[in-house]
């Protein structure tokens, strides 16, 4: 791959002055940009970034310029006379406005039988350029002064608030205050009609959430009071106030990622925001919190201090990961939002991360095609937050806070690289905090440590963990173990070490770690009685059957010894820990499709190993009852429903029958809608695919999404197929939703795959430049599980292994499939049986 200049090299911006005319109607958008910058002692041009924008005129210094385009994006000027020092730059331009969601776009939404279109911008990772001249790069940072001609009568808002305004009656002209020093994938507005609900915080922040006229007004309180109180919760812990005078939070109709964390002008997906207290699920409200938390993070983390190239990514995503929990378990404790990050984000690292292949925390990035490769949420996200929790572990609390507050203070309105913040972290705690998180970013995978014990003697060893096809491994890690009895070492940083306990051992308590424990067979099951009994923690429990499942991929024991191990949860309370039981048991289905008796026999025990808690709860929620029992009730009704229970299939057609959409218990709609279209007919379809088009609640879009796609009708999975293509029906931000249910649908799986091939030249043309991309042959991967089908991916998908945007998606996606038909050729018989015996 061909490295790209780094046009910081030739030219330091300073300051953009940027007005822009917008014309909404004719899709176009014409301005003028005037950048004072720094040309270097070795540059005799200037260069900048401009990607398909007509340049009309350009001026150095109030004299006429020449320019030409180059490759990647660049544009360099230059007249007789350049040389180092500062220079002004005066570019006239224009450009046109595309449904790409990406750079400067149309939202479209329904209100009160009206179409409507809302204006919004998603410069993240280097789409600024599409719409002005300038260096896209995060080392660039320099202020802005704003300004946007609109038409009359609509909201405009941008980073900062706004100094002057003024309308002609057809015309507005709205200019905002000069920004901090920022880099330009963080500059946004938005323009359209909206609505807003606005509060302060204690230190007089301004906070306003946004949202179309067609989302009704309550919706808009949940989040406001998570936005308010979580600027407050970060001021306290980062020790540096939040930078802006405020903070908007917008919800936009059509969003391509989940948020977007633009300094002072936050842009949300819908369902990621808003929340009607009469039809959002605790869930939902949950998954809302902890996003405000994560975009509010990146004012610091990353606004405020930004990486210096994307190489360096994580300082963003995973501090933010990790900040998003400590934020919301401080403003709801009572939520144990720890255990979410137990069930969800350790989760899926370990998973992605076990793939042979799979990046590093730390990428190397050479071009900016590679860029949308990095947003890996099982990596820069899940597994940097998990690895940014372990550290925070080793030294304490205390310490990790006070490094950041260092970090905050010396780096502010800077580009920092990852050292800097060891750096601080290990000024703060004296531990030697740069070495061992140096070699866990800059490494991929994580270890496998092998227990055994003999009498009082316990000999650990480590080896990288693998599922499916690797090369041989000699990595190896600095393991803070976390272990009991605290007589084991802090951290564990050879092969192989032996030492002395005399109760018995434990490692990792509290998951705070990269890793995975095998234990003997002694220690296993006495792990596995004190589930049975309930003494081993809720964390603990959990994590023991989701290293299990792990294992048994691994090939390092065989899948059927998950069966008993499943079944010590019966007496289990714990939503959490449920939710890891119901993955457990969806680990063993593919083992069985092709064995019917083995199949009931899988079905029968999941209805058996939850009909008590399916007793306790019932379908209705009880006065008084927790949240944690609210949320398991969907668990156990969706096993209970797995298991075939025909008065629970019966249950959920008739409150479907009795019942609209809209009031439908939030928490089990999307268990309902699925009951009703798997066993239900055509019509059933039709009718839930009507609402979902007339719908413009984000959230029952969602749980229709999630239903219907698990009918067993070919024509009607073929129609839902087809939508994906409709935006009509289904809008792009939602493809890879529905595409990702049906490719994984029993009875979906072979007319998606299919679909997928034949429809390659629309996935190209739709989300060819975006960052979700590789999410399709990503999400394929996911789901097929023959020889036939791996053979079908290698023939489809590696003629396009040579694009940057797909490089790593296609061959880990090979490899998770090889991984999986080696997994179920080795480990079927051996299931069925134990299935069958049961």
């Amino acid at each position: 791959m061909h490295t790209v200049t780094r046009l910081t090299d030739f030219f330091t911006p300073i300051n953009y002055e940027l007005s822009l005319d917008l014309d909404r109607l004719s899709r176009t958008f014409s301005g003028i940009v005037t950048i004072h910058g720094t040309v270097a002692d070795t540059a005799n041009e200037v260069k900048l970034h401009a990607k398909d924008l007509v340049i009309e005129t350009a001026l150095i210094d109030g004299q006429i310029a020449e320019w030409k385009t180059g490759d990647n994006d660049e544009i360099s000027i230059t007249k007789d006379g350049v040389n180092a020092g500062d220079h002004t730059i005066v570019i006239r331009f224009s450009g046109t406005i595309t449904d790409a969601m990406h750079g400067l776009y149309p939202c479209y939404y329904e209100h009160a039988g009206i179409k409507k279109e809302l204006l919004a911008t998603q410069f993240e990772s280097h789409h600024a350029r599409e719409v002005f001249p300038c260096i896209d790069e995060p080392a660039a940072k320099a202020t802005f002064d704003v300004t946007l001609t609109t038409e009359d009568d609509v909201t405009v808002l941008g980073n900062m608030p706004v100094t002057y305004r003024d309308t002609d009656g057809k015309r507005m002209v709205t200019k905002f205050e000069t920004s901090p020093r920022m880099s330009t994938y963080l500059l946004a507005f938005v323009v359209g009609e909206l609505q807003s609900k606005s509060a302060k915080t204690k230190d007089g922040v301004e906070v306003n959430i946004w949202a179309t006229p067609a989302q009704p007004a309550a919706s808009l309180e949940y989040p406001l009071d998570i936005a308010v109180r979580s600027i407050e919760f970060y001021n306290d812990y980062f020790g540096t106030a939040y930078p802006l005078p405020k903070s908007d939070h917008v919800a936009l109709p059509d969003f391509s990622s989940g948020a977007m964390e633009n300094w002072g002008l936050i842009t949300y997906r819908e369902i990621a925001l808003l929340a009607d207290p009469e039809t959002t699920s605790i869930s939902s409200r949950q998954y809302i919190a902890t996003v405000i938390a994560h975009e509010l993070a990146h004012q610091w983390f990353g606004n405020l201090v930004t990486m210096e190239w994307w190489n360096d990514l994580w300082l963003n995503e995973s501090f933010a990961t990790l900040m998003e929990y400590l934020a919301i378990d401080a403003l709801h404790p009572e939520w144990n939002i720890w255990l979410d990050f137990v069930t969800n984000e350790s989760v899926i690292a370990l998973r992605r991360d076990a793939i042979d292949g799979v990046q590093s925390v730390q990428v190397d990035v050479n071009h900016p095609d590679e860029i949308s490769t990095l947003f890996d949420g099982a990596i820069v996200y899940a597994k940097g937050g998990r690895l940014l929790r372990m550290i925070q572990n080793y030294i304490g609390s205390e310490a990790f806070q006070t490094g950041l507050k260092a970090y905050f203070e010396q780096h502010a309105y800077k580009n920092t690289v990852g050292n800097d913040l060891w750096e601080a972290l290990e000024k703060a705690s004296g531990k030697p905090v740069a070495s061992i998180m140096n070699t866990w970013i800059s490494q991929p995978g994580f270890p496998v440590v092998t227990l055994t014990r003999n009498d009082t003697e316990v000999t650990l060893t480590q080896e990288q963990f693998f599922v499916g096809p690797h090369a041989e491994s000699t990595r190896h890690w600095p393991i803070p173990l976390n272990a009991q009895p605290s007589s084991l070492p802090e951290l564990f940083d050879t092969n192989t070490i032996t030492v002395t306990a005399d109760t018995s051992v434990q490692l990792n308590i509290g998951d705070t770690a990269h890793f995975i424990t095998q234990y003997d067979s002694a220690s296993l099951s006495e792990l596995t009685q004190r589930v049975a009994d309930m003494s081993l923690s809720i964390t603990s429990r959990a994590q023991l059957l989701d290293e299990a499942t792990l294992l048994a991929r691994g090939g390092k024991q065989s899948s059927d010894t998950l069966i008993p191990l499943i079944l010590a949860y019966k007496n289990e309370m714990a939503e959490p820990v449920w939710g890891i039981v119901a993955m457990a048991l969806a680990e063993l289905r593919k083992f069985v499709e092709d064995n019917k008796d083995a199949e009931i026999k899988l079905r029968g025990a999941a209805g058996a190993l939850v009909h008590e808690q399916y007793q306790r709860l019932g379908w209705s929620p009880t006065e008084h009852e927790s949240e944690e029992d609210t949320k398991l009730r969907s668990t156990v009704i969706g096993l209970t429903l797995y298991g075939e229970n025909e008065a629970a299939i019966a249950k959920a057609k008739e409150i479907y029958e009795s019942t609209p959409l809209d009031n439908l218990d939030p928490e089990l709609r999307p268990l309902i809608i699925s009951s009703v279209a798997r066993y239900g007919d055509a019509k059933i379809v039709d009718d839930l695919l009507d609402a979902y088009v007339n719908t413009q609640s984000g959230e029952l879009r969602q749980d229709i999404c999630v239903g219907i796609t698990s009918t067993r009708i070919p024509e009607k999975i073929d129609q839902l197929l087809d939508a994906i293509k409709d935006p009509k029906i289904v809008r792009p931000q939602d493809a890879a939703r529905w595409f990702v249910y049906l490719i994984r649908g029993r009875d979906s799986k072979t007319q998606a795959w299919e679909w997928i091939r034949d429809n390659w030249q629309w996935i190209i043309d739709t989300f060819g430049g975006d960052k979700s991309y590789d999410d399709y042959p990503r999400y394929a991967a996911s789901a097929l599980t023959t020889r036939e089908q791996l053979q079908e991916y290698k023939d489809f998908f590696r003629p396009m292994k040579d694009i940057p945007a797909l490089t790593r998606a296609i061959a880990i996606g090979i490899s998770e499939i090889e991984g999986r038909v080696e997994l179920i050729e080795r480990d079927k018989e051996a299931v069925q049986k134990a299935l069958i015996e049961y």
